[in-house]
């Protein structure tokens, strides 16, 4: 059995949470198309990189043939310019509960940590939230050719830390990142609903129960049985 060496950290949903700011931009952005999404379709795009985000908007309008490659790349950009708008006024007071914590905890130990995050403003929200001292790494959307579920980002991250896949812990609160996670050979942390989480190796139910002595036994219980 191989300790625990890192943990990678998905950024909406874990360090803090920005998915209402996509949420409404995409909003935004879906009613000016002629399209009405709410909360419960919103729940598709998390952890989904910002293209296959607005596929997803466009395939529920049936616009989905109603737009060039160029012309879909720029209303990715509008959404972000909209989204980018409305960040700007997160400090670290909107840091999720106990993740603070949890980083000083982290930073005690011997342990790599890092970033993965589907979004392409990671390193300007991390810098909002003033947060980035505690963060080895940073892998961002902009960093890797495939999204979410696929597995790329954290293998960038474990590669960027320099430790095996199967030495790392990932944190999600998305059910594509989870898959992204375990596609990668690591340890799977969810946060949020059991049921669309259900391919974590563990669940909590929220930030506020991420310890090291919650999650560390948990990470050498599952290796001991590989």
């Amino acid at each position: 059995m191989k300790e625990v060496q890192a943990i990678l950290f998905d950024l909406d949903g874990v360090i803090t949470d920005t998915a209402e700011y996509h949420y409404l931009a995409w909003k935004k952005l879906a009613r000016e198309l002629g399209i009405e999404i709410d909360r419960t379709f919103n729940e598709q795009l998390k952890g989904v990189s910002r293209i296959d985000s607005l596929e997803k908007i466009l395939a529920y309008g049936n616009r989905l043939q109603d737009f060039t490659r160029e012309e879909k790349e720029a209303l990715a950009n509008k959404k972000n310019e909209l989204y980018k708008k409305m960040i700007t006024n997160i400090t670290p007071a909107d840091l999720l509960p106990g993740i603070k914590e949890f980083l000083e905890e982290v930073k005690q130990t011997n342990l790599k940590t890092g970033i993965a995050s589907a979004s392409k403003n990671a390193f300007r929200v991390i810098d909002y939230l003033q947060v980035g001292d505690y963060f080895d790494i940073i892998v961002d959307a902009a960093k890797v050719e495939k999204g979410k579920p696929d597995p790329e980002i954290f293998l960038k991250g474990a590669d960027q830390l320099g430790v095996d896949y199967c030495t790392c812990i990932g944190i999600e609160d998305a059910a594509a990142g989870i898959k992204a996670i375990k596609s990668a050979g690591m340890f799977a942390v969810g946060i949020g609903s059991r049921t669309e989480l259900k391919e974590a190796d563990i669940i909590l139910s929220s930030t506020n129960e991420l310890t090291l002595e919650t999650i560390l036994p948990a990470y050498k219980n599952t290796s001991a049985a590989q």
